[in-house]
């Protein structure tokens, strides 16, 4: 695993350190074959091409998603509305639709 994103996650309140270790573990048990990368001043997860990211912000992390098209949304969870970008926002741990997520992390990745 990345050691900037490991010291970029200590660093952050327990609530949001919570999330984003979640996410991690998550996405390295999901996905075969992942990489991760600090650019953008946040992780960034990769297979082949990039996917996945999170980031903090005051109150929240957001989980944000390359390849977004590819998500099954029938809710219409995903905020943004950029071309390339789509993402969630996740204020507690208690927040984090684990099922949900390994199928975006899933998807997003092939």
């Amino acid at each position: 695993m990345n050691s900037q994103i490991s010291i970029f996650i200590s660093r952050a309140p327990k609530e949001q350190k919570e999330i984003m270790e979640t996410v991690r573990k998550l996405i390295h048990d999901t996905v075969e074959g992942v990489q991760e990368e600090f650019k953008w001043s946040r992780p960034v997860f990769k297979k082949g091409g990039d996917f996945a990211y999170f980031k903090t912000a005051k109150s929240h992390v957001t989980i944000g998603f390359y390849n977004f098209y590819k998500l099954d949304d029938p809710d219409n969870l995903l905020q943004g509305s950029g071309k390339l970008l789509r993402h969630i926002k996740v204020e507690k741990p208690e927040d984090l639709d684990i099922e949900l997520l390994k199928k975006w992390f899933i998807q997003a990745s092939e």
